[in-house]
């Protein structure tokens, strides 16, 4: 009954770890779990059926979580998780060419002190000197900054 026990932990400890590492990394709890159980396991080889067996049961645990973490990384498991995507465009990209210093247009949200506004017929994104301004406030840019548009309201 001892030997089934020993080796029902291993076995659980080691899919908790193979869980871990395949199907939820990041997760951290179910590995500690399957760290502690196979921990256990190992303790009550050692303990139940003496030293020479503990070590046998200790170096198939040791063989088989290398294996495993050997396995997860070759499944190539991690590249699933990670971003892998660039995004390379900025606020305003349209901003320069077609927004100049005096042009009015709309607030289309409030602008508290950044929000969007509609010039010549497409949205862009606004900011102002500190003040609040509510939707469907006519507005000027005052200045053009590296793609930031500074507006105030029209007097």
């Amino acid at each position: 009954m001892d030997l089934i026990t020993v080796l029902i932990l291993v076995f659980i400890g080691l899919v908790l770890l193979l869980v871990e590492l395949i199907f939820l990394p990041g997760i951290t709890l179910i590995g500690i779990l399957g760290f502690l159980v196979l921990a256990v396991g190992v303790w009550l080889g050692y303990d139940k059926m003496g030293m020479a067996n503990g070590h046998i049961i200790l170096s198939i645990a040791l063989v088989l979580s290398i294996a495993i973490v050997f396995f997860s990384f070759k499944a190539d498991v991690w590249s699933k998780f990670a971003l892998k995507d660039v995004n390379h465009s900025r606020v305003n990209d349209n901003v320069k060419p077609q927004l100049q210093e005096g042009d009015t247009g709309k607030a289309l949200s409030a602008l508290r002190p950044s929000g969007t506004a509609m010039f010549h017929d497409q949205p862009y994104e606004v900011h102002t000197n500190g003040e609040f301004l509510d939707p469907d406030t006519t507005i000027i840019i005052t200045r053009i900054n590296h793609y930031k548009v500074i507006v105030k309201p029209v007097s």
